[in-house]
């Protein structure tokens, strides 16, 4: 009971929006319910009058009660109608506002910058998309089945009940607000509990996803056991979050239908003393129509208690994700930002720094020239800034100070888009969507002509490897499809950088995936590619960056040596001149 937090309510608010689209289904299903809810009424009424027609009479013929069978299941079958119509609409009105939910956090999704990505899970972020979502859908299902009908049965109870009996509809009414009450401290008390447990959830999502993506490193270091011990850790968590929060939730209906049940003897006690005393002219008819009566006005308050766990996990659903719609976007780009096209290729960095966290400072006063065409190779040891590069190049990070010239205009000076356009990228974390060979070849470039497509599928070495393929180039790779090898992938994700003729480059270990022999053929092609263009070479193997027109060598976010090949050779001390010879020896 520690853990007991205000319940926020905000969730609730935000995603009210989505059900206003639906007002004509709202005001049909309403309608629906009045139907649903008086039938169900009639059906209460006409049965007690029916009894007491029954009593009275000295003989009950069988044409009467056919007549009274047949408008009762006249009545039973306008009510099922009403009530298949509502459940069709509430189920249209929830999957439908929770579809546009997640359209809307998706949309959300795509402008958040890369530092999000970089610090929430991507079984985190799914989770969101699907158990939370998929959650809210459920409960809003059950909620509106209950609510159009409910509201009906609860209006008509209450006058039928006033105009049977005063005295015996304020029992109910003193019982009615404590099933309220027990419902508001039970849901208060746990909410908690279902807020930790739907972050637990994602955690394990995330987890899960990264062994599963990963699997066959965790196979090569015997990793099963490790992974085992802290799944059923976070397992176990779960486990104790869950349990805690199904007990308190679990609380509200047993308690609810206790204190419904005390207002039945309550109903029973005093009916029969006024029946017994002649009073009220109250019949047993009339307490049997009123017993069910206070059963159906009070049913739809048991059933919401009977959802609560339901609604829980899905206002802490809601609540993560608008949590995740709540996080800043890209900033947007200024008034006068212009489209960056027909680059000459200059680039140039001036008195640049960065971190990614300001206590532990990454680029410090870089200052670098690249002129048009020319080749710039980086090297150096881990964590010493080399890809932090590429992020500020490309306006995934924006600079602490200083600046990024692209033909000597600041870089925030044009758009996101048309910036990162300039830059062809291949990384050594290769990306192909489910699609065909070719859908992913032309993704940069979708008006490129089969021509040009395999053109550059020969540059790249890939060609013939896909011409054996059952459908060539219009066959499915991906999650659904042929599964190819990781170094297949990367000469794939080579020709889709050449097919979308980009005119600056960024190579992130772009053969890292290749054998040596393929690796020396697919430098002649990148050497063809990166003629008179503007390129970013990031490698650990020199023998990939020989030929390149300046080599920096960077540490600790600053570049400690700089200058070509031969150059840097010249300094038999330099970090280098000592990384080639020690790749150079292990190649000997």
């Amino acid at each position: 009971m520690k853990n007991r937090k205000r319940m926020n309510l905000a969730p609730i608010k935000r995603f009210s929006p989505y059900l206003s689209h639906f007002k004509k289904e709202i005001a049909f299903a309403l309608v629906s319910g009045l139907i649903a809810g008086g039938t169900t009424v009639v059906i209460t009424a006409y049965t007690g009058k029916a009894v007491d027609t029954m009593i009275g009479k000295n003989q009950v013929l069988f044409s009467d009660l056919c007549r009274i069978l047949t408008l009762l299941a006249m009545i039973l079958v306008l009510s099922v109608l009403s009530q298949w119509i509502i459940q069709i609409l509430g189920n249209k009105i929830a999957y439908v506002s929770v579809a546009n939910l997640r359209k809307d956090a998706f949309n959300h999704l795509n402008k958040l910058p890369l530092s999000y990505y970089d610090q929430t899970s991507q079984g985190n972020i799914m989770s969101r998309f699907t158990n939370d979502l998929d959650y809210v859908s459920e409960a809003c299902v059950a909620i509106f089945n209950t609510f159009f009908s409910g509201i009906t049965i609860v209006i008509v109870s209450l006058f039928a009940m006033f105009w049977l009996s005063p005295l015996l509809t304020i029992v109910v009414l003193i019982m009615t607000p404590l099933i309220f009450l027990v419902s508001w401290f039970v849901t208060k008390a746990s909410q908690a509990q279902f807020s930790k447990q739907q972050q637990l959830v994602g955690d394990i999502s995330g987890f899960v996803s990264e062994v599963v993506g990963n699997q066959k490193i965790v196979k090569a270091f015997q990793y099963e056991s490790s992974s085992q011990a802290r799944f059923e850790k976070m397992n176990q968590q779960l486990l104790d979050w869950g349990q805690k929060a199904q007990f308190y939730s679990s609380l509200s209906n047993p308690t609810s239908r206790f204190i419904d049940h005390i207002a039945y003897i309550a109903i029973g006690l005093v009916g029969g003393l006024l029946a017994l005393k002649g009073t009220g002219n109250v019949t047993i008819g009339m307490i049997s129509s009123f017993t069910i009566y206070a059963s159906q006005f009070s049913k739809p308050f048991i059933d919401l208690s009977g959802i609560t766990t339901q609604l829980q996990t899905a206002l802490a659903g809601l609540e993560r994700i608008f949590t995740m719609m709540d996080e800043p976007i890209e900033a947007k780009d200024e008034a006068s930002a212009v489209v960056l096209s027909k680059t000459k290729g200059n680039v140039s960095f001036e008195h640049v720094f960065f971190s990614y966290d300001p206590s532990r400072p990454l680029i410090q006063d870089l200052q670098l020239n690249v002129t048009s065409g020319q080749t710039v190779a980086i090297v150096g040891k881990t964590g010493a800034g080399k890809s932090t590069l590429v992020n500020l190049l490309m306006r995934f990070y924006d600079l602490d100070s200083g600046q990024i010239l692209i033909d000597r205009i600041p870089i925030q000076h044009y758009t996101r888009d048309s910036l990162r356009k300039a830059f062809g990228m291949v990384l050594q974390d290769t990306w192909l969507f489910d699609g065909t060979i070719k859908e992913n070849l032309t993704f940069g470039n979708p008006q490129a002509t089969d021509e040009e497509v395999i053109a550059c599928a020969k540059s790249a070495l890939v060609h013939s490897f896909i011409t054996k393929l059952p459908h060539g180039y219009d066959t499915v790779i991906g999650s659904q499809g042929l599964k190819i090898s990781e170094g297949q992938r990367q000469l794939l994700t080579i020709a889709r950088t050449m097919i979308s003729a980009p005119p600056m480059l960024i190579l992130d270990e772009a053969t890292s995936s290749v054998d040596t022999l393929t690796e020396s053929k697919i430098q002649e092609a990148f050497l063809r590619m990166m003629q008179g263009k503007t390129s970013f070479v990031i490698a650990h193997r020199l023998s990939t960056i020989r030929s390149a027109d300046i080599i920096l060598v960077m540490d600790a976010g600053k570049i400690v040596e700089m200058g070509n090949h031969e150059q840097l050779l010249k300094n038999p001390n330099g970090f280098y001149s000592k990384l080639y010879a020690a790749q150079f020896s292990e190649n000997n």
